[in-house]
């Protein structure tokens, strides 16, 4: 068994697309219509077409904001993303104007920072030692 697609809950696609391809460097996978306003829309790592999927999933249901909410008031990350470099992602996302609620931090054979992806979620970005 292993993990083929996660998802995060977005608020607005579009702009979760732009941002996810844009300024992260994700690719898009599918792009589909699904009913008069929603899409299945996944993207992948630029260098792992092929690799696990990460769907930017619509947050209509009800139980999505105040979980949400919550997670973001209490600091905590709903995904993290590896990277080969915090240090380097950082500086390389603050150029881009993204911003960052933990700025690089050692915590033994890993270094993890966090960001506002725009969408309603913090993501924590981490490396190992």
């Amino acid at each position: 068994m292993k993990i083929q697609l996660t998802s995060v809950f977005v608020d607005d696609q579009a702009k979760a697309l732009r941002f996810y391809t844009d300024v992260l460097g994700f690719v898009t996978k599918h792009d589909v219509p699904v009913g008069e306003t929603d899409r299945w829309l996944t993207v992948v790592p630029a260098d792992d077409p092929d690799g696990i999927e990460l769907l930017l999933e619509p947050s209509h249901h009800p139980a999505v904001k105040p979980y949400r909410d919550a997670l973001v008031a209490d600091g905590i990350p709903l995904a993290v993303f590896a990277v080969d470099d915090v240090r380097a992602e950082y500086e390389r996302l603050r150029e881009h104007g993204v911003r960052f609620t933990q700025e690089p931090l050692d915590m033994g054979p890993v270094t993890t920072a966090v960001f506002d992806d725009t969408c309603g979620n913090l993501i924590q970005i981490a490396s190992q030692a």
